[in-house]
């Protein structure tokens, strides 16, 4: 996997994208991280990358031409892939849209700044617009940086545990049940006795139920979507702890 990043401010991501996870992905070759400055591609002796909007307004809206040619110099060393806007206007970032950009071989990643990006770069250049939630940031990198790090853990061989990526939150519209670790007893309170039985379907059919529990808790819109996919066995649990009506009742709504 290729990530190209286009922006002004590349040392803002310098450090992130050299720890942890990513980290050894990169060393281990499992993904590759370019940074273009678009200062770079400027035409004027001050390295304008950004310019008022033509019909007035607030802020400074940045320039098609840097733009455009920071991205042909990326296209040309790794050929074409995704171009992706970094953008309060786009698509709200799901784990479906990671799973999605997890089967590309190359994405490009824009970060957005003050207004936006001029509107002809945008519709010639641009194939999917991203936004990681309805509030503004002061420009795409901090995106960009989530976008690569939620890729990056779904590729084979990343993670440690190849069930951590297909079980975590998320994974399918549920978030996932409370996790304990040792100490077994902490100021008082002990780790639910089942876990400790060693019967692993048990404790399966326990974090289930404590995973819908904890989502009809916090997020019972996920439970809508959901519903129709339970099995029949899940459906039997449901209904032994006095979930299912209420589930369904919400699904109704």
């Amino acid at each position: 996997m290729i990530f190209d990043i286009l922006t002004i401010f590349p040392d803002l991501l310098e450090s992130p994208l050299n720890e942890a996870i990513i980290r050894r992905a990169r060393e281990a070759d499992q993904v590759h991280i370019e940074i273009t400055n678009i200062r770079d591609f400027a035409t004027d002796k001050h390295s304008m990358t950004d310019d008022r909007p033509f019909g007035g307004g607030e802020g400074m809206v940045m320039k098609p031409e840097p733009l455009s040619a920071a991205l042909a110099s990326v296209i040309e060393k790794n050929e074409s892939g995704r171009v992706v806007l970094l953008s309060p206007q786009g698509r709200q970032y799901t784990q479906e849209i990671a799973r999605e950009l997890s089967r590309e071989k190359h994405i490009i990643l824009v970060c957005g700044r003050y207004e936006g990006v001029d509107e002809r770069f945008r519709s010639a250049s641009v194939d999917d617009e991203l936004s990681i939630g309805d509030y503004i940031l002061t420009g795409g990198e901090l995106a960009a940086m989530v976008i690569i790090d939620s890729v990056t853990r779904l590729l084979p061989g990343v993670l440690g545990c190849a069930d951590s990526a297909e079980k975590d939150t998320f994974s399918r519209r549920l978030l996932k049940h409370p996790q304990y670790t040792r100490p077994r007893v902490f100021e008082g309170r002990e780790i639910p006795e089942i876990l400790l039985s060693g019967d692993h379907a048990k404790i399966e059919e326990y974090r289930f139920v404590e995973s819908v529990k904890r989502t009809l808790d916090r997020r019972p819109d996920l439970l809508r979507k959901e519903f129709g996919s339970f099995s029949r066995m899940e459906a039997k649990l449901l209904r032994k702890h006095q979930l299912y009506d209420i589930i369904k009742a919400l699904q109704e709504q």
